[in-house]
């Protein structure tokens, strides 16, 4: 077995790799660093690897065995720009407070606005200010990654749609919430409760 075909087995074992990690395990095999673009390049050509953004990659194997794991996409999307938790649709979709089947996965984030569309997905993030960047827990399972609460997930959504809940009234919301076919009835009472309590910082009286 030529040192291309082990040093891809080694990286079908990982939920997403670099160029680092292809220098230091290639290292193992007598891959020099300076024929690591060339082996990406070739591998990508082959697409035995996926590209996710710049220098950060999967292997096709391992995204065909769990891309129909939600959890692995919210893990990748934590993982593509950090800091970020999975939020709006996505998250509301996850908690089946949403019917419509969702297309990117959208996340919240403390650096700027940005979508990567790839093989693999399409990753949407927004993003927030500090005090805003809250509310959301680690997952844990076969992935782990950050998810806001029902009710921080449905205030994200709002705070974007409305650009911030400039000159919104609370009838404004509601309708507004009917509108986008969020069946918020089936929304935790003690989360409903948070959501409107966030709003209220912003609406107009």
């Amino acid at each position: 077995m030529k040192y291309r075909e082990i040093l891809l087995e080694q990286l079908k074992l990982l939920p997403y790799f670099n160029k680092e990690t292809i220098s230091q395990i290639g290292k193992q095999y007598g891959l020099k660093s300076t024929t690591v673009d060339s082996y990406i390049s070739r591998s990508l050509a082959r697409k035995d690897i996926i590209p996710l953004k710049n220098g950060f990659y999967i292997s096709a194997d391992f995204y065909h065995k769990n891309k129909s794991d939600i959890s692995y996409s919210f893990y990748l999307a934590n993982v593509l720009r950090p800091p970020s938790y999975v939020s709006s649709w996505a998250a509301l979709q996850y908690y089946n407070l949403v019917t419509e089947m969702i297309q990117a996965v959208t996340s919240v984030t403390l650096k700027i606005t940005k979508t990567y569309a790839t093989k693999a997905g399409s990753f949407e993030y927004h993003s927030i200010k500090k005090e805003l960047f809250s509310d959301f827990s680690l997952v844990k399972g076969k992935f782990d990654f950050f998810l806001a609460s029902p009710s921080k997930a449905l205030f994200d959504l709002l705070y974007f749609k409305t650009r911030q809940f400039r000159g919104v009234k609370q009838e404004a919301v509601e309708a507004l919430i009917h509108e986008l076919r969020i069946d918020i009835d089936e929304m935790d009472k003690k989360e409903r409760g948070k959501l409107y309590a966030m709003i209220k910082e912003y609406i107009t009286p």
